[in-house]
C-alpha cells in the first residue's frame, strides 16, 4: 500500500510492479494526475550534480529513466541542460569546486566564459557574469507526465490507483502496521508506504512514526509573454535554453514557451503546518499553492531585471507560494521504520531524485537492501535530540535558507546550539575552544590556549577555501600528540552495550572478526550487509562473559543491531550516560599510571586490550587503542563522573606538558596511520578487500552476515582500491571529494584529506582502479580546477611496524 500518487509513489508503483510485485495499491486524496501536492506545481528542475554521491546517484537514474519515458508522443524529460553563473568571485571559484564534484561522480559539466554564457542565453547581461558551468545532460522533467507514465505502466503490470481516498488512520498490532483507513474504507496492508511529501508527518503521526520533516513555501512566479521568446520554444517541450541559476541571489530561471518562470529562496523563510492545509476541493488552487506575497518577491525581481534586461519591459503575471518538504540536512528520507514494522518512508524526496529514491526503496522492498549507499537517507541516521518538532523547524528553515548558498563540508548548522556538550565542555571553552557541530554535538576543532605552540610551527600559506574553519594550531596540538600526550573528547562517538546469555554468539553472527576471545579483549571488526558492502567498522570489547561494549558510528549501527537482536539480548544506546577522553602520546603512560594501582605496562596491559580500573577517584573502562598512531587509553566513565575524570588527568599531566587537541589534529594523525572513516573512506559500496580492512574478516570462524557474498574474493582479485595519495607539492592542500585523474582521464575520487604535519605534505585517500593503485603511481587531483600532482604511497605513512603503539 503506497499513501500517494506524486511523482514519487507513482514512481515506486512503477519500480515494485517491474520487480514482480502485483499487489500494489496506491492511494491518493486528491484527483489522479494532479493530486493537488509537491508534484502538482513543481518546476521540474532535474540538477545531478551535489556534494553527496548519493544524491546525485539518485538525480543521475532519474534522468536515466524519465528519458525513456513519455506519453502520447510528448517526451517526460526535455534534456535542455544546466547553466549555473557566477557574479561574485566566491561564486566563480565554487564552480570551479563543482565542475570538479562533476568529475568526481561522472556527470559531464564544463566551465564557460560570459560570452559563451550569453550565447546560450541571449537574456543574459554578460557584463555582470564572470562565467557559468555548464551541464549538458540536466534539463527539465515533466512531473505530472512522468507520474502519469510511471502510472499506466504500473497499472498494466497490477497496480491499482484509487483517488480521492483520505487516509485517516493506519491500523497496527503486534508492532506492524495491519491496514489502511479511508474516507472511503479501510485496506488491508502489511507493508504501508508513506509517500505523501509535506504531509508526511500527519501520516506518520497515524502509524507513530515521528517524521523530521518542515514543509515551507517558495515562492514560483511566471512573466507575461516576452517578445524575444516568441515563436522560440515548442509549445509541446516548452523551454530549448538551459535551466538558468543565480544562485549568488537565490535564483533560477526557466522557460515556459513565450514567458520566463522564475523560482525564488531570496525570501524569509515560510513554515507551513500540514495539518492546517485546505483539502482539496477546499483549496482555490490546490493544497500546495498558497496565495502569492509580492511583498516578499519584489526584491527578486529587481535582481532578474539586472541580470535579465529584457524582463525590465515586462512584469510578474502569476505567481504563488508553493509547498516543499525540508528536513534537518536537506536530504530525504527513507527506510523501515524499526518500531512499527512494515510502515516505510519515502519522504522529503525532489522531483529531482524521485525516480533514484523510488528504485532504491524497491529495491530494498524486495532484495533487502538497495543497490546503493542511501546511508545520508536513512530515516535512523538522526539522533533522538534531532528528531524534535522544534529542531526539525529551525533546521528545515536553515536549509531553506543555504540551498543556494556556497557550503564549506566542515560548516556547521547555526541553531539550535549548544545542544549536546560533554561533561568536558565547561573545560573546554575556559580553554578556548573553537567548536564545529555534528549530530547536535558540540565538538571541539582546536584550541585557542595552544596558539603559543603553534608560534614555532612553520607551515605553507593556505588558499582561503582550505583555511576557513582550520588554524595553524591544529598543526601545533599534532606535534603536541606526537612529542608528548594530549587529551581528545570522544563523547560525541557513539557507545552501545550488548549483552545478555547470547551476545556472544549474537555478536559474532553480526560481525566479521573473531570475537570469541576472553573478556578484556578488544576486536576490530565490520558490520556487513548481504552482498558484503561495509556498514559499518566497530570496536568491540568484551567487558565480561556476557557484556560486550560497542564502539559505533551511529544510529544506523544501533539499529541495525536491534532489528536483528533476539528476545534474549539487550542492545542499548549508552553514549549519554557516559563520556570518554582519549589519552595519546608517547607520555601517555607517565601520565596515567601514577593515578592508577593498576598496571599499565605494555606486559600487563597490552594493545586492544580493556579493563575496569579507577583513575584516581574515577571508576572508568580503560581500552588501549588509539586513533592517532600514538601509545594510549580511551578511558570511559559515567557522564556525572567526567568533569572530575578531565580534571584529574589535566592536573596530573601539567608536569608532562599536556594539552587539549581536537578534531582537526585528529583527523590529520588518523590519516598518517592510514586509519578509515566510516561513511567517508567506505560504505556499503565497498567490500573490506577493496577497502583494505580485509584483516578484520575471518571467514574461518563460522558462518556471520555477508560471508556468503565475500567467497571467493580477496585484496587480489579486488578491481578497485582505497588508495593513499601524498600530493607531490607540501604546500599544496585538498579537502575531499575532489576528481583524481590517472593518464589524464577522471580515474576516482578523494574521500578524506588532510595536512600530514608529521611528513610535512597532505595525505589524501581515494578509491582508485587497482591498476593505477600502486605505489609510486603518478596521479592528478583536480582542486578549484587545479590540476595537483600526487603519488600513489604505500600505507600506513606513519610508523608502519607499530612500535609506537605497542610498547
Amino acid at each position: 500500500m503506497i499513501v500517494g500518487a506524486g511523482i514519487v509513489g507513482c514512481s515506486l508503483a512503477d519500480e515494485l510492479t517491474a520487480r514482480g510485485r502485483r499487489d500494489v495499491t496506491v492511494l491518493e486524496q486528491g484527483p489522479l494526475l494532479a493530486p493537488g501536492g509537491s508534484t502538482s506545481h513543481a518546476p521540474g528542475l532535474v540538477f545531478q550534480t551535489s556534494p553527496s554521491k548519493t544524491l546525485t546517484d539518485l538525480a543521475r537514474y532519474t534522468v536515466e529513466k524519465f528519458s525513456s519515458l513519455e506519453v502520447d508522443g510528448l517526451p517526460c524529460f526535455n534534456p535542455v541542460g544546466g547553466l549555473e553563473i557566477a557574479t561574485s568571485e566566491e561564486r566563480w571559484a565554487d564552480l570551479h569546486r563543482k565542475a570538479g564534484l562533476a568529475a568526481s561522480w561522472g556527470v559531464r559539466a564544463e566551465l564557460l566564459g560570459p560570452a559563451r554564457c550569453a550565447e546560450m542565453w541571449p537574456m543574459l547581461d554578460p557584463e555582470r557574469i564572470l562565467g557559468g558551468l555548464h551541464t549538458p545532460d540536466d534539463g527539465l522533467a515533466r512531473a505530472l507526465l512522468a507520474s502519469r507514465a510511471q502510472m499506466e505502466r504500473a497499472t498494466a503490470h497490477g497496480a491499482r490507483f484509487l483517488d480521492r481516498h483520505t487516509v485517516t488512520a493506519i491500523e497496527r498490532e503486534g508492532g506492524r502496521v495491519t491496514a489502511v483507513v479511508t474516507d472511503r474504507g479501510t485496506f488491508p496492508a502489511d507493508i504501508v508506504v508513506s509517500a505523501a511529501g509535506f504531509w508526511g508527518p500527519l501520516i506518520g503521526a497515524m502509524a507513530g512514526v515521528p517524521v523530521p520533516l518542515q514543509p515551507l513555501a517558495h515562492q514560483y512566479a511566471k512573466t507575461g509573454p516576452l517578445p524575444e521568446l516568441a515563436g522560440v520554444n515548442d509549445p509541446r517541450t516548452e523551454a530549448s535554453k538551459p535551466i538558468l541559476r543565480f544562485q549568488d541571489r537565490d535564483l533560477y530561471y526557466r522557460e515556459h514557451t513565450d514567458r520566463i518562470g522564475i523560482g525564488s529562496y531570496a525570501h524569509r523563510p515560510l513554515p507551513v503546518d500540514p495539518a492546517g492545509l485546505p483539502a482539496y476541493d477546499d483549496a482555490p488552487v490546490m493544497p500546495s499553492s498558497l496565495p502569492f506575497t509580492p511583498e516578499d518577491f519584489a526584491p527578486s525581481w529587481e535582481d532578474s531585471v539586472k541580470l535579465l534586461p529584457a524582463l525590465g519591459a515586462s512584469r510578474v503575471e502569476e505567481g504563488f507560494n508553493g509547498v516543499f518538504s525540508f528536513t534537518p540536512d536537506g536530504m530525504p528520507l527513507i527506510g523501515e521504520s524499526r518500531e512499527v514494522r512494515g510502515f516505510w518512508l519515502a519522504e522529503a524526496v525532489w522531483v529531482t531524485h524521485s525516480a533514484g529514491v523510488a528504485r532504491a526503496v524497491a529495491e530494498w522492498m524486495t532484495d533487502g537492501r538497495p543497490g546503493m549507499d542511501v546511508h545520508e537517507c536513512d530515516l535512523y541516521r538522526f539522533e533522538d535530540a534531532q528528531r524534535s518538532p522544534a529542531y526539525v523547524t529551525e533546521r528545515g528553515q536553515q536549509n531553506f535558507v543555504e540551498v543556494y548558498d556556497v557550503i564549506h563540508p566542515l560548516q556547521p548548522m547555526e541553531q539550535p546550539r549548544p545542544l549536546r556538550v560533554s561533561p568536558f565542555h565547561v573545560r573546554q571553552r575556559e580553554l578556548g575552544g573553537h567548536f564545529l557541530e555534528a549530530a547536535g554535538w558540540e565538538r571541539p576543532h582546536w584550541y585557542e590556549a595552544n596558539a603559543p605552540l603553534a608560534e614555532s610551527v612553520e607551515l605553507p600559506p593556505r588558499d582561503a577555501w582550505s583555511a576557513r574553519y582550520w588554524s595553524p594550531i591544529a598543526a601545533a596540538e599534532a606535534r603536541a600528540t606526537r612529542e608528548r600526550v594530549a587529551l581528545y573528547d570522544m563523547t560525541p562517538l557513539k557507545r552501545l552495550a550488548v549483552t545478555g546469555p547470547g551476545a556472544l554468539d549474537f555478536l559474532q553472527r553480526m560481525t566479521t572478526n573473531q570475537l570469541a576471545k576472553k573478556p578484556g579483549a578488544v576486536t576490530y571488526t565490520l558490520l556487513l550487509d548481504e552482498a558484503g558492502g561495509i556498514r559499518s567498522d566497530l570496536t568491540v570489547a568484551r567487558l565480561s562473559e556476557h557484556h560486550f561494549q560497542v564502539g559505533a558510528n551511529g544510529g544506523l549501527d544501533l539499529d541495525w543491531l536491534l532489528r536483528h537482536a533476539p528476545d534474549d539480548i539487550h542492545v542499548a544506546d549508552i553514549t549519554p550516560g557516559t563520556c570518554c577522553v582519549g589519552v595519546w602520546g608517547p607520555l601517555a603512560r607517565e601520565l596515567v599510571q601514577p593515578l592508577t594501582r593498576d598496571d599499565f605496562s605494555h606486559e600487563a596491559f597490552g594493545y586492544f586490550k580493556a579493563r575496569q580500573t579507577y583513575i584516581g577517584h574515577v571508576p572508568v573502562t580503560a581500552m588501549r587503542l588509539s586513533y592517532v598512531g600514538e601509545l594510549g587509553w580511551e578511558l570511559y566513565t559515567t557522564a556525572d563522573m567526567g568533569l572530575r575524570l578531565w580534571d584529574t588527568l589535566w592536573e596530573a599531566g601539567q608536569r608532562l606538558g599536556v594539552i587539549a587537541a581536537g578534531r582537526s589534529a585528529f583527523n590529520s594523525l588518523r590519516l598518517e596511520k592510514g586509519y578509515r572513516a566510516w561513511g567517508h573512506d567506505m560504505t556499503t559500496e565497498h567490500d573490506p578487500y577493496e577497502a583494505g580492512v580485509g584483516f578484520a574478516v575471518r571467514m574461518n570462524k563460522g558462518d556471520f552476515t555477508g560471508r556468503a557474498a565475500l567467497e571467493g574474493r580477496s585484496e587480489e582479485t579486488a578491481a578497485r582500491r582505497l588508495t593513499c595519495l601524498t600530493l607531490d607539492d607540501p604546500a599544496a592542500v585538498v579537502m575531499g571529494k575532489e576528481p583524481v585523474y590517472a593518464d589524464g582521464v577522471p580515474a576516482g575520487y578523494v574521500t578524506s584529506a588532510s595536512y600530514g604535519y608529521t611528513i610535512g605534505r597532505t595525505v589524501a585517500y581515494a578509491w582508485l582502479p587497482a591498476a593505477a593503485a600502486v605505489p609510486g603511481t603518478a596521479v592528478h587531483i583536480e582542486y578549484f580546477g587545479e590540476k595537483v600532482p600526487a603519488t600513489v604511497a604505500a600505507e600506513p605513512l606513519f610508523d608502519p611496524r607499530m612500535e609506537r603503539i605497542r610498547r
